[in-house]
């Protein structure tokens, strides 16, 4: 199946102190890794940042929010807006154990969904997920009203929401990795220990 993969690379880093996107794991870019990942399994990929220049040796196409600080639930929007694919990866670039594996999986259930979320051990996943090329409307529609939570966006869709249990394919040691994100220095720090034990 046809479809592209989104990557957001917005936010303020503030718990960070620093930009998630460009921190080095194993000497290379976080959000390198995360294109490194994905490439393979999509047709197109489309970076969404509002600082284009800082993210040129990517060699991705790239563009910029419709409706800046507005959080992700902006960068879903400018993303499929700028896809040529009707079914789309949504990654964000705090995750650097993301899995081309499933996030193709995803992409199968997609069929008939306008969006497929991932719910782990109880918790949402919308930010590393399937949504459909006609969200962008429900998302801009959102945005206009001030609904900027990714929670208001899905209580408007027809979405799959997968287990574990449903992701059977994927081992739960795989599926917490790939669903670890960095926020703080202490969880960056934890992923370059992971990331050295795998190379």
């Amino acid at each position: 199946m046809k479809a592209g993969a989104i990557i957001l690379s917005g936010g303020k880093s503030s718990r960070m102190g620093s930009n998630k996107a460009l921190l080095k794991i194993n000497d290379q870019p976080n959000i390198e890794r995360i294109r490194d990942r994905l490439k393979s399994y999509f047709n197109e990929m489309i970076l969404v940042t509002n600082e284009p220049k800082s993210y040129e040796f990517l060699g991705l196409k790239v563009t910029s929010d419709h409706y800046p600080g507005m959080g992700p639930l902006a960068g879903l929007h400018a993303g499929l807006l700028a896809s040529e694919s009707d079914m789309n990866l949504l990654a964000a670039c705090d995750m650097p154990f993301v899995s081309g594996e499933l996030a193709h999986a995803l992409v199968t259930h997609a069929q008939n969904y306008d969006a497929v979320i991932p719910v782990i051990e109880g918790k949402q996943h919308p930010l590393f997920a399937v949504y459909h090329k006609r969200v962008a409307m429900a998302a801009e529609s959102c945005i206009k009203s001030g609904n900027l939570r990714m929670k208001h966006l899905l209580d408007q869709l027809n979405v799959l929401y997968l287990t574990e249990k449903q992701l059977g394919s994927f081992s739960q040691l795989d599926i917490e990795k790939t669903f670890f994100n960095m926020n703080h220095p202490s969880e960056y720090e934890d992923a370059k220990r992971q990331a050295a034990s795998e190379s």
